[in-house]
């Protein structure tokens, strides 16, 4: 095979944007782009009979830092994790770790009983119980026999 066989158009700008690519990553480490706003958790939504369920995972959040409201058939969380005092005389190498304030609106899948909604915090996971009014449930309809 000749080397003129082997040379491919557009390896100079794939080699431009591996360079870019990498100035981003490693800006990334060193800025701490997250500090400033923090992903939005994952969440679990779930339903049975009786409830709709909704689990967030929002560690190192206290929660009196969270807030939850619900305005006609959207559930919204709102939060913020702290940073942490800036310790002197340490050099960071990375900062993974996100601070800030999130919001997240959840569609519901079903009218909920607002005053009946409880919410736990537990290890690090925010777990939402929102009773399903009497017009959401299933109700089952017999079939008759003729």
């Amino acid at each position: 095979m000749s080397s003129e066989m082997m040379k491919w158009p557009y390896l100079p700008i794939l080699g431009s944007f591996r360079d870019e690519l990498n100035k981003f990553f490693s800006s990334y480490g060193r800025k701490g782009l997250l500090e400033t706003e923090m992903v939005v958790p994952p969440l679990d939504v779930s339903e049975t009979e009786e409830n709709v369920i909704i689990k967030a995972e929002v560690p190192g959040i206290e929660p009196k830092d969270i807030d939850i409201s619900v305005s006609g058939d959207t559930l919204t969380i709102k939060g913020e994790k702290k940073a942490e005092k800036e310790e002197k005389g340490k050099n960071y190498h990375f900062i993974e770790r996100s601070y800030g304030s999130f919001s997240r609106a959840i569609p519901l899948p079903a009218s909920v009983k607002f005053e009946q909604i409880k919410a736990e915090y537990k290890k690090g996971i925010l777990e939402i119980t929102l009773p399903k009014s009497e017009k959401s449930k299933a109700k089952k309809i017999p079939v008759k026999i003729s």
